[in-house]
């Protein structure tokens, strides 16, 4: 989506807390969809979606952090209620979403299993945190089903309806499939029959992010242990302003190879 975040310091902030000068992040709550968003020199939010953040990070790496860092926590605690699973299967890992839950997961300290089209990805993916890689060639649930007979306690489906059914079958029973992202380009599942295409016993949720999923000190942690080095978030290139066009190019050609970032100077 355009627009939905960005980062910043006040210039104002009436009948708030907010001091000018103060680093803050801002999400979701309507940016770049019922108002204006973050494609801007000067954004206006609403106080309930800026997060005050302290941080010595460049600019660079605080501005890929804030819908990335919201969407792999909602994902992981709003929609698939990891404190209760072992272990985790993230169907298009390879996304900035894909890498930023890997990081997530692996420091709540669950085993996590990544899926990517492409075998050149896969010590990438090891380097990441994965303990196992699979090769998605349209279905994965033999593999999956190698790697865990039962089925995976926790999967979370980011390349979208295209693959969701398929994804649904590697969840063992009790278990809980997630859909965040549609990588996929497909928004909708035709001809859906959920009493056949639902496994016995697994729950399926969604998580679409909103800035409500993620308090300021949950935020305030991540960010430090990105500072620290602990949390290693895949970065992908970033563009001045002049060059919009560029980067939305580099992410409909899925090329990115990380998260893009705007810089407006």
């Amino acid at each position: 989506m355009l627009g939905i975040e960005c980062v910043g310091e006040v210039v104002a902030a009436p009948d708030c807390d907010l001091l000018p000068g103060q680093r803050v992040m801002a999400m979701m709550g309507g940016m770049g969809r019922t108002f204006d968003g973050s494609y801007a020199e000067y954004v206006l939010v609403p106080h309930q979606h800026v997060f005050s953040i302290e941080s010595k990070l460049d600019w660079k790496t605080l501005g890929a952090l804030p819908e990335m860092l919201q969407t792999a926590h909602g994902s992981l605690h709003t929609g698939l209620e990891i404190e209760r699973a072992k272990n985790l299967l993230i169907r298009g890992a390879t996304s900035s979403i894909g890498f930023a839950t890997m990081a997530l997961a692996n420091a709540a300290g669950l085993e996590v299993t990544a899926t990517t089209r492409n075998k050149e990805k896969i010590s990438e993916l090891m380097d990441a945190g994965a303990k196992h890689v699979i090769i998605d060639d349209g279905s994965i649930v033999l593999q999956a089903r190698n790697i865990h007979p039962d089925g995976f306690d926790r999967v979370l489906e980011l390349v979208g309806t295209t693959t969701l059914l398929d994804s649904l079958q590697a969840a063992r029973q009790g278990g809980i499939v997630c859909m965040t992202g549609i990588l996929g380009g497909q928004w909708t599942l035709p001809e859906f029959e959920p009493m056949g295409d639902i496994p016995t016993g697994v729950k399926l949720t969604s998580y679409r992010g909103d800035s409500s999923n993620i308090t300021h000190a949950q935020l305030q942690a991540y960010v430090s242990l990105v500072e620290s080095g602990t949390l290693k978030i895949r970065l992908g290139p970033t563009f001045p302003f002049e060059k919009l066009r560029e980067a939305h190019t580099l992410i409909d050609q899925n090329q990115a190879n990380g998260k893009i970032v705007i810089e407006i100077l």
